[in-house]
């Protein structure tokens, strides 16, 4: 489908370039002692929270797709929204609906898998343990495993990768103790052999991401597949025994595990014949599992002989290179993103982050699209992460993207160009407050820095989150004790326009509950153009309209 945008009548847009300012992980929170952007000394934020183009919104819950407002959001669906210009059922509601409809159960993939069980092989489920919402739920894993009983699968085996990032920072037991019993349960109510097989804290064990740390992703296959790991007698105990050998550490960096039999042997490794399905919907920690799972021609680590395997996500994780081949539910067909319109166009645009974020200017901002639109006209930059705690380095790659950014500004062929710094996210995660407040910090001077050119080229700049994060770095439980927040918050994000060269061209309009998705008709407008009719309400109004 040719796609094409309509011009503005009154409003082409300025001569210089618009550049949009992700701020990820950096929301409106309290104004008090557990918000690291409110300690923070941010000049710029504050001269944009103050300008007359600011207002807040919404990133979480239904207005990024997911089931209700008590879901906290993500970059990914963050970055879909602000892409896509539409809220789409992200994934969460996706899966509650394939299983509670029983369509999950119904595909020839989940016969496949049943199949190996019938016929002797273990079926195993990998992913995060936690309600968090925001890469798995462990209803989900529940419902797997009491469809398991009902058909009768005599061998089943969970391989726990424990959180402490999406939920608080040291509950892996609130989690895995239900499981272990459910799992107990079922193997001596119906004489079968479901049990926790391995595990292992997030951040050292599978769940890497845009290929920033390979060996992440090795450990966790030799846990879960060769059972290569710590050995422990049962989930709990490792659990348990790492906290007391480490007091300060935290679920996402807990080492690898293996649970054994009384001889010492592995319980559970994965082996010729047997299923894994990851019960992971989001994608961007699970493409790399999946492809060391799926892939004949794999390179980036000794694997050691492949056993045969049925391997399976519950959702596609990445469309166009079709990981895993092999998936339960379909992803959202997120179609005609902004990018596709601006292509249309022939706007020429750039898009820069550092590897944390930068599927996510990419992959996320396009509708889950690898790759470029059109090559001729974009341009992708990524700056390679450190490999390091990111409280340790909270500065991560933000300087250099700034520098970056400014030379490709000035180069003065780009009309559009994104960004996002990731600190307010990652180290948010740590939970680390000085930290979080230096990066912040950091970010408000990049900010200023990148707003200092927009004006002199004139340009303008739009500046907004993704999501909550740094806003809320912890709270207190019922006794007034300090309970660390390593999660995303609830609260909204800011969203500003510098616009140096404003002349009463717009206006701020009046959007009932304004959410990410009305950021693309917003930059549409402020480009020249008038937004697609099916995409949510841009946030200014050209003068004299109504």
């Amino acid at each position: 489908m040719q796609l094409s945008l309509k011009k503005l009548g009154s409003f082409e847009g300025r001569k210089g370039p618009l550049l949009l300012i992700i701020m990820d992980g950096i929301g409106v929170g309290p104004q008090d002692e557990r918000n690291a952007v409110y300690l923070a000394r941010t000049p710029n934020i504050d001269r944009l929270t103050g300008s007359r183009f600011y207002t807040q919104l919404q990133a979480h819950g239904t207005a990024v797709g997911l089931p209700t407002d008590q879901d906290m959001g993500n970059s990914e669906v963050g970055h879909n929204a602000l892409g896509a210009g539409r809220v789409f059922d992200q994934g969460a509601r996706l899966v509650n609906r394939a299983i509670e409809k029983g369509e999950i159960f119904e595909t020839d993939l989940w016969k496949r898998i049943v199949q190996r069980g019938e016929e002797g092989g273990t079926i195993h489920f990998l992913g995060l343990l936690s309600d968090g919402n925001v890469h798995s739920h462990i209803d989900h894993l529940f419902a797997f495993l009491d469809r398991c009983a009902e058909t009768s699968i005599k061998r089943v085996r969970v391989h726990a990768l424990l959180d402490g990032r999406d939920v608080g920072e040291r509950t892996a037991l609130r989690y895995v103790i239900p499981t272990e019993k459910k799992l107990k349960k079922i193997s001596k109510e119906r004489g079968l052999d479901y049990a926790i097989a391995s595990g292992g804290g997030r951040m050292k064990v599978t769940m890497d991401r845009y290929n920033a740390d390979w060996s992440i992703v090795k450990r966790g296959w030799e846990a879960h597949v060769l059972g290569k790991a710590r050995p422990f007698s049962s989930a709990s105990e490792a659990i348990r025994v790492f906290y007391e050998e480490g007091p300060a550490v935290t679920d996402q960096y807990l080492d690898a595990f293996v649970v054994v039999d009384g001889r010492g042997n592995p319980i559970g490794p994965v082996l010729d014949g047997d299923a894994v399905i990851c019960f992971n919907f989001r994608g961007d920690r699970a493409i790399e599992i999946s492809r060391a799972f799926s892939e004949k021609d794999f390179s980036e680590f000794d694997r050691g002989p492949l056993p045969d395997i049925l391997y399976a996500g519950i959702m596609e994780y990445d469309g166009d290179l079709h990981i895993p081949p092999n998936y339960l539910v379909h992803p959202p067909a997120i179609d005609r993103t902004i990018s596709e319109y601006l292509c249309s166009e022939a706007v020429e645009m750039f898009a820069i982050s550092e590897t944390q974020k930068f599927g996510h200017v990419t992959y996320f901002w396009n509708g889950n699209r690898s790759g470029y639109i059109d090559e001729n006209l974009e341009t992708y930059i990524e700056i390679p992460s450190d490999k390091i705690e990111f409280d340790r380095a909270p500065a991560m790659k933000a300087p250099e993207i700034t520098k970056r950014t400014i030379g490709l500004l000035e180069e003065r062929s780009y009309r559009f160009g994104r960004l996002n710094f990731a600190n307010g996210d990652m180290v948010g995660h740590t939970g680390v407050m000085e930290a979080a407040i230096v990066a912040v910090e950091t970010v408000d001077r990049c900010v200023g820095d990148l707003l200092k050119v927009t004006e002199e080229l004139g340009g303008i700049a739009v500046v907004t989150s993704d999501h909550g994060n740094a806003d809320l770095m912890f709270t207190y439980d019922n006794g007034g004790n300090r309970k660390v927040r390593t999660a995303h918050s609830l609260n909204p994000v800011p969203f500003a326009i510098f616009d140096p060269g404003y002349n009463r061209e717009y206006e701020m309009a009046p959007v009932e509950r304004p959410g990410l998705s009305n950021v693309a008709a917003t930059l549409l407008n402020l480009l020249g153009y008038e937004k697609p009719e099916d995409y949510d309400p841009s946030l200014i109004r050209m003068a004299g309209s109504t």
